[in-house]
């Protein structure tokens, strides 16, 4: 994660954000031949591998990972250690370094809630709750930082049901945090496709079997 500066200028890359963000910001690592294997095109489901049976048949083995992309969002699974893990995510990245600076995901949904992380550079007052807005109006309650690992600092973000509309309906949620030192800052993600990569995000972590 690069540290915040001034001269940054932010893109979208929902496609980087799929796999890789996912893994990213929930902590995961992958194994070597993870992290070389290339993703899937956009929108298209990963071909089936196989591999030999004892009989000398072939068996077929499931897809071990997905990713689709919702206009400024992607949703994306993977299998890891036999769990599969699903999530919506988006980031933003340092156009200059190719570095992300920003990355927010979606990987519960509940009749009751939306959970997910939203991962902000170092160089911020991480003793200062964060904002947030929707369109210019205010979304929910400050956030607090929950901690920072080597790739930046998580904040937990939780949306209820009832709030999930604004984010259906808007177009950008903006973020309000503090740069260490006082300054204010904001980091702005696009609510594009938000709805569509919502959607198909329940729909496959309805598919996870629950944990015993």
């Amino acid at each position: 994660m690069v540290r915040l500066t001034k001269s940054m200028r932010f893109s979208f890359t929902p496609v980087v954000a799929g796999i890789a963000g996912l893994l990213v910001v929930t902590g995961l690592t992958t194994t070597p031949a993870a992290a070389q294997a290339r993703p899937p095109a956009s929108g298209t489901a990963p071909a089936s591998s196989t591999t030999p049976t004892p009989a000398g048949g072939v068996a077929t083995v499931e897809p071990t990972s997905l990713q689709e992309n919702y206009d400024d969002w992607a949703v994306s699974c993977l299998v890891r250690d036999g769990k599969k893990v699903c999530g919506m995510s988006q980031q933003q990245v340092d156009k200059d370094r190719g570095q992300r600076v920003l990355a927010l995901e979606i990987t519960s949904i509940t009749a009751e809630q939306a959970e997910g992380n939203l991962l902000l550079p170092f160089g911020l007052a991480v003793n200062t709750p964060i904002t947030l807005q929707v369109d210019g109006t205010a979304f929910g309650s400050a956030l607090p930082y929950r901690t920072c690992l080597a790739g930046g600092c998580l904040v937990s973000v939780k949306v209820e049901r009832a709030n999930l509309g604004r984010l259906r309906s808007g177009t950008s949620l903006t973020v309000h945090a503090t740069v260490d030192g006082g300054q204010s800052i904001t980091f702005t993600l696009s609510l594009k496709g938000f709805g569509a990569a919502f959607d198909r995000t329940a729909v496959l972590l309805k598919d996870i079997p629950a944990a015993k």
